[in-house]
């Protein structure tokens, strides 16, 4: 179980250092922490972007069990959002990381940081936010396993201090409460656009915890993708989670069929889970 968080902001970005501030009242005495043997946190604020692997002192991050990165969300209909995903490029790698490389993700923490985040939505009575996960998506690249959290999708949102009060609740609580459970099945997804409609699900309700998700735009998906999401999965994969509707065509759906198959990796289709 991990015991030791960093969490990690950049000073160039609104919303990370929105959450940074409000994360900062819950921050323990890191003594009394050590003392009573309970998992803490420490706020890690770097000059550059969060998302470039030279931003960041590795020597300081390898000191760490686990690494949170608070951040802002862009997309292009300023949607309003708060979401959960793991880092890493299964392709190209324009918005930093290295192209084909992910990162080390833990499918029991980012199950339990996403059920927590949605419950914090809840109780605050957030409404017209999309409270979702997103596909394995931009760096940067380092070697502790490690998950994103972001506020989106534009400025107004970014410096928001009670949206920045959510996340950081969630931050403290899960970092508070986080328990490994044996008996979850944990999965990789393939599959679906950026946002996850088929795995949020799947995430919030149902036994399966799902680590990387490889979205249908990084098609043609091909072995070594599938090789790497599950290589770079902490826990042991029981299957590979497949959005049938959003691996595109026919010919598609087989091809990744027949690599898993090849590979003698389990599959399941998102309809065969139960919520």
């Amino acid at each position: 179980m991990f015991k030791k968080y960093l969490v990690l902001a950049s000073k160039k970005d609104k919303a990370g250092m929105n959450i940074a501030n409000q994360l900062s009242q819950f921050k323990d005495n890191p003594v009394l922490s050590s003392w009573a043997g309970k998992p803490s946190f420490d706020i890690y604020l770097v000059e550059d972007e969060a998302i470039l692997t030279e931003s960041l002192n590795m020597e300081k991050i390898n000191q760490y069990d686990f690494v949170i990165f608070a951040s802002r969300h862009k997309s292009e209909k300023q949607e309003k959002s708060l979401s959960v995903h793991s880092p890493g490029n299964f392709r190209k790698a324009d918005y930093g990381g290295m192209p084909g490389k992910v990162c080390p993700s833990s499918a029991l923490f980012n199950k339990f940081i996403f059920q927590k985040l949605n419950e914090q939505a809840t109780k605050f009575e957030l409404k017209d936010f999309k409270i979702t996960l997103e596909v394995t998506h931009h760096g940067p690249l380092i070697n502790k396993p490690c998950v994103f959290i972001e506020i989106g999708s534009s400025e107004t949102e970014w410096i928001n201090r009670r949206l920045g009060f959510i996340i950081a609740k969630t931050i403290q609580e899960t970092v508070e409460e986080f328990q490994e459970n044996k008996y979850k099945e944990i999965a990789v997804g393939i599959g679906g656009p950026h946002y996850c409609p088929s795995f949020n699900n799947i995430q919030l309700k149902s036994n399966v915890a799902i680590a990387h998700v490889i979205a249908e735009y990084n098609s043609p998906i091909n072995a070594e993708m599938i090789q790497e999401s599950i290589k770079k999965t902490l826990e042991d994969v029981d299957f590979v989670l497949l959005d049938w509707k959003g691996l595109g065509k026919s010919e598609q759906r087989q091809e990744v069929v027949k690599i898993l198959e090849d590979n003698y990796i389990q599959w399941k289709k998102t309809s065969d889970i139960t919520r």
